[in-house]
């Protein structure tokens, strides 16, 4: 149990809760009962569904708790119990294998990017020029193509560009990862990583691509795994570099003037976001913005305007040299700000009583 326990953890936190859900909240929240919604519902609706049966025998209380929620809903089964159905058998035919290969491509370099936006102390909000990745055959390249878009939305960077040498620009160290290799090589150990340290950027390249290397110890041949080194890479100035499961990024953490006012109207609009619900007004209420003249922001609001009023439902968005009432106080990437917030009903009604 505690195997396939972990199995089904993994699934449902790594994949349906943190990607599949997450990124499909557009698809739930968007107004218009398109198939589009239609599918997202119908497929977290079956994940649910199954992962009940599935987690049953472990968790019998929480798994019939879930079941009669969805079946109770949808009258989808007869069974009144979880452990009255009959756990259904796998369909091989619906898996497909390219798609999880991008998927897993998408989460891996999503995942190193935030990582190095992290190290660096660079908010998500913030956007950036460009991620640089090495690859080293053009279906790898297709594969991270087909989800770019999806990639660049998830770390809010401008563009990927795709490298086949990148030897002048990215220099990467190898060294055997002796946990791995110790219980395999017991004392040959030493001989092999004496061999590993002499490995260049050729032989580096060529375990990413490959995923193995032979090597020859006391005429017996030996295959190291990629998994079973540790690949680094050294940055460059003004970028941070990750690697990870033979993938390397290299992210641009140079801000010009444009992108750090895109990264303020962002979070302008997040702190209006966290406003709107303090203020409990409705997820469908047109609001009235005006803002205590700010020249470190003022560009920010105008230049992207459109978007703020967009993101945040406002009708009217406007910068004042005084504010009357109800003046509310926030910080805006230390930039402080005074402004006003009102939905348009509140105004209209306060204008009907002037």
């Amino acid at each position: 149990p505690t195997k396939a326990t972990r199995m089904i953890m993994e699934f449902t936190d790594r994949n349906l809760s943190n990607w599949f859900v997450r990124l499909s909240r557009r698809r739930f929240w968007k107004g218009e009962y398109s198939e589009d919604k239609i599918s997202a519902y119908q497929t977290l609706y079956t994940c649910l569904e199954v992962l009940a049966q599935l987690v049953a025998p472990v968790s019998p209380f929480f798994s019939d708790f879930l079941y009669q929620n969805l079946n109770n809903t949808s009258g989808n089964k007869e069974e009144l119990s979880v452990h009255l159905t009959i756990i259904p058998e796998p369909n091989e035919q619906l898996i497909d294998s390219g798609l999880e290969e991008r998927m897993k491509l998408a989460q891996d370099i999503s995942s190193m990017v935030l990582a190095l936006r992290k190290k660096t102390n660079i908010k998500v909000r913030q956007p950036l020029h460009k991620i640089l990745i090495p690859v080293l055959d053009d279906r790898v390249q297709d594969q991270i193509e087909k989800v770019e878009s999806l990639i660049l939305s998830e770390v809010n960077v401008k563009e990927i560009e795709y490298v086949k040498d990148a030897s002048g620009i990215i220099v990467k160290s190898i060294k055997p990862d002796f946990k791995m290799l110790g219980k395999k090589l017991g004392g040959k150990m030493k001989a092999v990583a004496g061999i590993i340290n002499t490995w260049g950027q050729d032989e580096i390249a060529q375990l990413e691509k490959e995923g193995k290397i032979t090597v020859e110890v006391d005429s017996e041949n030996i295959d190291i795994e990629l998994n079973e080194v540790l690949i680094s890479s050294k940055d460059i100035p003004g970028w941070e570099v990750n690697s990870a499961n033979g993938i390397t990024v290299a992210l641009d953490i140079n801000i010009d003037d444009n992108l750090k006012d895109e990264g303020n109207a962002r979070e302008f609009v997040n702190k209006i976001q966290r406003l709107r619900k303090d203020k409990d007004f409705k997820v469908t209420d047109k609001i009235a913005i005006d803002i205590e003249q700010n020249d470190l922001i003022e560009q920010a609001i105008l230049n992207h305007k459109a978007y703020i009023c967009s993101e945040t439902l406002a009708e009217s968005l406007q910068l004042v040299d005084t504010l009357s009432k109800d003046i509310v106080e926030i910080e805006v990437n230390d930039i402080s700000l005074k402004l006003t917030l009102n939905t348009l009903n509140a105004l209209n009604t306060q204008s009907n009583i002037n």
